[in-house]
């Protein structure tokens, strides 16, 4: 599916023909966060404000197509970017859009991550059954004994499993709508979700609340777009450095150190939060943890934001050494 396409034209922006191609997933937030970041690249160049020039092109990928499944079961979060990435080497698209959560800490090889967007909220929301109120500093309180809460995530249930032993997890997947759906119907009593997803889709209000990070630490890079081209288009690099966010940039570099550092599996429960202090120093944690909840390990280090890498590499070598081997078993 295409949006936006002009007619063929060989004008040229950056000594590059046009339209730009961007290649990105079919869900409503997906196409959100691309019109959003296409809305500011077109800001920061005049010459793309001045004419249609993107040209959007919808791509399914395995992630996607497969719903029934725990992603560890069918290889992993890069599946939400595999195929796209696939088109990007082939030519068939200039760049693509991604929730960088869902992109590897390693990328395929001539594959480079060319900008970091500003970070929306990074924190989980949790969304109750009609009809229950919770208590914001006793959050999953509310639930019944045994409450049956509806998750794809192994971070987030073992957060939750370490906090409250006895709540039940089934596999709930599919985009926001899907997802808050199931338990506004009743047939979930809880979900959790990234806050920044419902703020992006105008559905902040869906959240009964939203969990500080000391509550639940969220995953790695959640709420930050991250765009991606081939490594070797220099010029579309240099365009999108120029509209990088710098804190995203050191938040991220961090966050996915962590990841880098710990190499765990989609099947391995782990958190990475970082942001800057008013110092301008960065402060990062970290989490490891079993999916069933009977471990659960939470550490935190501040250095300079300028060695966001190495904060983030001490950070994942010190909490793996201190958790047990069997967790990061692939």
């Amino acid at each position: 599916m295409q949006t936006e396409t002009p007619p063929a034209t060989h004008v040229r922006s950056h000594a590059r023909p046009l339209p730009l191609r961007v290649g990105t997933r079919g869900s409503p937030l997906a196409r959100q966060q691309t019109a959003t970041f296409l809305h500011l690249l077109s800001t920061f160049c005049p010459v793309l404000r001045s004419m249609q020039v993107f040209q959007e092109h919808i791509i399914v990928t395995t992630g996607d197509r497969v719903q029934n499944r725990p992603l560890a079961e069918i290889g992993g979060k890069g599946l939400f970017a595999k195929e796209i990435h696939e088109q990007l080497l082939a030519g068939t698209i200039d760049f693509a859009v991604h929730s960088l959560k869902d992109l590897e800490t390693v990328l395929p090889e001539g594959i480079a991550l060319a900008c970091t967007l500003k970070r929306e909220d990074a924190r989980d929301a949790l969304i109750l059954a009609p009809g229950v109120e919770t208590d914001p500093a006793d959050p999953f309180g509310a639930l019944a004994q045994g409450a049956v809460v509806g998750s794809a995530s192994v971070r987030r249930q073992a957060q939750m499993k370490y906090a409250r032993p006895d709540l039940n997890f089934t596999l709930l997947r599919g985009n926001v709508g899907t997802r808050l759906a199931r338990v506004e119907q009743g047939a979930l009593d809880a979900t959790l979700l990234a806050y920044a997803g419902l703020r992006r889709l105008d559905l902040a209000g869906k959240a009964s609340l939203v969990l500080s990070p000391e509550q639940m630490v969220p995953a790695a890079c959640q709420g930050i777009v991250g765009v991606t081209v081939r490594a070797a288009d220099t010029e579309l690099l240099a365009l999108l450095s120029a509209i990088e966010d710098p804190e995203a940039k050191a938040v991220s570099t961090a966050e996915r150190a962590l990841l880098g550092a710990l190499d765990g599996s989609c099947r391995t429960p782990i958190g990475g939060y970082a942001r800057l202090l008013p110092d301008g120093t960065l402060h990062l944690t970290g989490l490891v943890a079993r999916t069933d909840g009977s471990f659960l390990l939470k550490r935190s280090l501040t250095g300079a934001a300028a060695a966001a890498e190495a904060l983030g590499r001490e950070l994942g070598a010190s909490l793996k050494a201190d958790s047990p081997e069997d967790i990061f078993a692939p």
